[in-house]
């Protein structure tokens, strides 16, 4: 399967919330509850699409990758723990329909996300994933990221990831 991946708008906000409810969904299902377990309001997809780009790989006309880049720094991210870095992203929110995991759309979006920041420019991308079964750390390392810091937020385990750019 080829997507194709653009920058999402209004009309795709009620698809979008409705994927990241479903991948919560399913993370509960497997792992019990956690911060993974947390429902994602209509509105709030319709302020991430304000403060940062949010973008969505297409199959046709269904969603089924969505992730946020933006400047502004996520708060349970600790910027001592990276590369020092001019015009860093922070990827966050970032899914893949349920049933097309494990079919390499989430490579596909994190290497769209690539582009995006070359293009912006930014010089490196961050984020952080849970430290849990549950925490997608291993698929980023698997994609080129390279985790910098264990730290507990709120009482969660948390890895940071950070991808320089050249």
């Amino acid at each position: 399967m080829t997507l194709r991946f653009r920058d999402a708008t209004a009309k795709d906000v009620a698809a979008i919330a409705g994927l990241l409810n479903a991948t919560a969904g399913a993370l509960t299902a497997k792992f019990g509850e956690g911060r993974w377990s947390a429902m994602t309001s209509e509105r709030s997809v319709e302020l991430s699409l304000r403060h940062g780009r949010l973008r969505v790989g297409v199959d046709g006309k269904r969603i089924l990758t969505t992730l946020r880049l933006a400047t502004k720094k996520p708060w349970a991210i600790d910027v001592a723990f990276f590369t020092p870095a001019k015009r860093p992203l922070y990827l966050t929110g970032m899914a893949v329909s349920v049933a097309h995991q494990r079919h390499g759309l989430g490579r596909a979006a994190l290497d769209d996300a690539r582009a995006v920041a070359a293009a912006w420019p930014a010089d490196a991308i961050r984020l952080d994933a849970f430290d849990a079964p549950a925490g997608a750390g291993g698929f980023y390392e698997r994609c080129g990221y390279e985790a910098r810091a264990r730290v507990a937020y709120k009482d969660d385990p948390l890895i940071y990831f950070e991808l320089v750019l050249p």
